[in-house]
């Protein structure tokens, strides 16, 4: 299937030089995946939701400063390869080129409703993340911003004072708060209001009920719910109690389970490979491949690698956070680690990563010994 089956000739665009209040204010009332920046009526870039969240560029300021450069998609690119350069651009929308010119826009949703009768053969259990940041009733806004910029994410479940489900904020929410109390304010009350808006809890803004899945059901069935309620995202719960959070699947994720492959190497997958410095794509998967191959009984599936560019730098050089993933036969097991440079980052994750490995290797050891034991036991 070639995207020019799916992909649509409908989008948002804005002129490059129109302010970023205006850009704001489409979001809010469109909600679309991103919008198309033009300058001078050619192709410049996208603006994405995320974006204006993570931003601190006044409403003043012009979009270009703002917009990023989406990669490229081609009419005739498959499926399979296009789901890869959205997630490793971190972005929910790419521009469709022919002949060089923009032709029309693929999203995630575009992708998802045509494969969506063939993911009835994955269970949620098999592509969610366990590893969840959540927030409790009483955080605040600008503390609920500043979790969503720090791990990437778009979606913080809510917790009660018990622990207990109570509802999900998400950057859309946040952005609908602040563009609808921004839009009553006057310039002079601007400030005050954006501070009173940062210091509100999070049960103020968030959305409830929550819609939940579980491990066991399918992905076709997940993606259903979040494509008719137009969620990006459901908290994964146990099977008998729809309050206690388990993990969280997300569109991205079934996103990066149409791009594994059955190929002689391993699948991974890179988000945000612009940041890769003096490290490549090779580089990475021959490093994974060697950890793995410590432990000869796990068979790794996919592998996710995150870059996360931080402000703080280091003689120009920027500090990175990288997490890496492993799904296996085994179940997951991830690394984490930080450092000046995208090489430096994987390097300390790395580590974790194999520590980890070699933790469950231990483990399952221990089983297969106690297993032993009680057999001759039970010889006697």
């Amino acid at each position: 299937m070639d995207i020019a089956d799916i992909a649509t000739r409908e989008y948002v665009e804005v002129d490059a030089d129109e302010r970023l209040g205006k850009v704001r204010s489409i979001f809010e009332r469109k909600n679309p995946k991103g919008v198309i920046v033009t300058d001078d009526g050619s192709y410049a870039g996208v603006i994405t939701q995320k974006q204006l969240v993570q931003s601190h560029v006044e409403d003043r300021a012009k979009a270009s400063a703002l917009m990023q450069h989406a990669p490229k998609v081609e009419r005739t690119a498959d499926v399979r390869e296009t789901a890869r350069v959205l997630v490793e651009s971190g972005t929910k929308i790419a521009p469709v080129f022919e002949a060089n010119k923009l032709w029309g826009v693929i999203t995630d949703d575009d992708i998802l409703t045509a494969v969506l009768d063939n993911l009835d053969a994955l269970s949620v259990g098999d592509i969610y993340t366990a590893d969840v940041t959540t927030a409790t009733e009483d955080t605040e806004v600008g503390q609920a911003i500043n979790q969503l910029r720090k791990h990437g994410i778009s979606r913080l479940p809510v917790l009660d004072e018990d622990g207990s489900l109570t509802g999900m904020v998400t950057r859309h929410d946040i952005v609908d708060v602040v563009v609808r109390d921004m839009d009553k304010a006057t310039t002079g009350e601007r400030a005050g209001d954006v501070d009173r808006i940062l210091d509100l809890p999070v049960y103020d803004v968030m959305s409830n009920p929550v819609t939940t899945t579980t491990v066991e059901e399918s992905v076709e069935d997940a993606v259903r719910q979040m494509l008719e309620n137009d969620y990006a995202g459901l908290v994964v719960t146990p099977q008998r109690d729809d309050s206690l959070v388990a993990g969280i699947v997300t569109k991205t994720d079934v996103l990066r389970a149409l791009t594994f492959t059955e190929e002689e190497h391993m699948d991974v997958q890179i988000t945000n490979i612009k940041l890769l410095d003096t490290i490549s794509r090779q580089d990475v998967r021959v490093e994974i491949e060697e950890v793995a191959d410590k432990y000869q009984a796990m068979q790794v599936q996919h592998a996710h690698v995150r870059f996360q560019e931080h402000k703080e730098k280091l003689r120009g050089t920027p500090l990175i956070s990288c997490k890496i993933r492993l799904r296996t036969n085994k179940g997951q097991v991830a690394g984490s680690g930080e450092g000046y440079g995208a090489k430096t980052a994987f390097n300390v994750a790395l580590d974790k990563l194999q520590r980890n490995v070699l933790e469950l290797k231990g483990v399952e050891s221990d089983e297969e010994y106690r297993g032993q034991v009680l057999r001759k036991l039970g010889e006697l």
